[in-house]
């Protein structure tokens, strides 16, 4: 599909919304641009399907607590890295050889294709894709949404990889001032697929800098890493690095670090905060998240953490990202060293929910 026909799609599914309804909410395209409104809290998303489908802005009463170390849009498409939330698929984070375990198989890359690099790969090669295709848009009286599917299967070079057909299909909604992202990925194939995925949202506060936030983390265990930054199969506790896990003063660390054994509430979710002066970020994860990572590279390059050198050169940010499993959850699995693989049968769905709530924002007031 050629952008202008995507952008004809959004056009017709934004006049879908009844007018009655949408006072409060609206989800409007502007060519290549998703926008999701709640009018009532001063909230915007801003969605880019384009671009690897990410969220590139969110804005609370006109704050960004989204990074975007961009002067355009322009700029954005031609390097879209460290910014917004983009979704790592299929599968996050590192593995530990040019090959991946699934079904007791060993599956190893095609280095020469080029969508896999590195001898330690990372992230998978779905992060900028331009193959989202919008299939839903509206606001109502309750939210307002956009959902996007990306098509695996019907890419070669993407099949030749990981061998499993699927559907991914991402919901981005906006209701009472909270943006939930909602991911369903529906095995196509005939054998049970392992699930690795993952994002990596980049937030930041704008009334202090990020020496003066403090964190809380919602889990217990944090993994031993190796030199090249992959679990050894040891765990300790989060007291080790966090002797206070709910109000850690995040100018002691230096973060680049793997979490799991998530506290969860009576809901089924865990949360991860990161808190300012007066404003306040929580991220907060359902239940088939079973991991989250934390990166967080401190201004001076030193502290508490797994975090080595040749972080970005600003650095006023924190990473809470969720993810299926650790960090090389596919190739540990298949060795027994972890045993919280999440896999989908033959036709099977798997679902999973996160959410970004900000609180204590205050509106900005144009200077006179």
């Amino acid at each position: 599909m050629k952008a202008p026909r995507l952008v004809s799609l959004l056009i017709l599914a934004s006049t879908l919304a009844s007018p009655a309804l949408a006072q409060r909410y609206a989800a409007v395209a502007d060519r290549e641009v998703v926008r999701l409104v709640d009018r009532t809290t001063d909230t915007s998303v801003s969605i880019m399907p384009s671009v690897g489908n990410i969220a590139f802005e969110m804005q609370v009463k006109g704050h960004h607590i989204l990074r975007f170390p961009h002067a355009t849009l322009t700029d954005f498409r031609a390097r879209p890295n460290a910014t917004g939330i983009p979704f790592m698929g299929p599968w996050a984070n590192r593995l530990d050889e040019q090959a991946f375990y699934a079904n007791g198989k060993r599956y190893a890359f095609d280095m020469s294709l080029g969508n896999v690099r590195g001898e330690i790969p990372i992230h998978g090669f779905l992060t900028t894709t331009d193959q989202w295709r919008v299939t839903a848009m509206r606001a109502d009286g309750e939210s307002a949404w956009v959902t996007s599917r990306l098509e695996f299967f019907r890419q070669p070079a993407w099949m030749k990889q990981w061998p499993f057909a699927h559907t991914i299909d991402m919901t981005y909604r906006l209701a009472g001032g909270q943006l939930e992202v909602e991911t369903t990925i529906t095995n196509d194939s005939a054998e049970r697929m392992p699930v690795a995925i993952g994002f990596h949202p980049y937030f930041q506060l704008t009334d202090s800098p990020r020496d003066e936030w403090t964190i809380a983390l919602g889990a217990r265990r944090r993994w031993v890493l190796d030199a090249n930054k992959v679990p050894t199969g040891e765990t300790v506790s989060v007291e080790e690095l966090f002797p206070n896990p709910g109000a850690s003063p995040l100018r002691d660390y230096n973060l680049d670090d793997v979490f799991s054994d998530l506290v969860y509430d009576s809901d089924g979710r865990a949360t991860m905060t990161v808190r300012g002066r007066k404003q306040r970020l929580d991220v907060i994860v359902d239940a088939s998240y079973r991991s989250v990572v934390v990166w967080a590279p401190s201004p001076s390059g030193t502290g508490r953490g797994g975090q080595g050198p040749s972080p970005p050169a600003e650095r006023n940010f924190i990473c809470f990202e969720p993810m299926a499993g650790i960090t090389n959850a596919l190739n540990m699995a298949h060795r027994g060293t972890y045993r919280e693989l999440h896999t989908i049968a033959a036709g099977g769905t798997w679902r999973a929910r996160f959410w970004i709530r900000p609180s204590g924002f205050e509106r900005i007031v144009p200077a006179r």
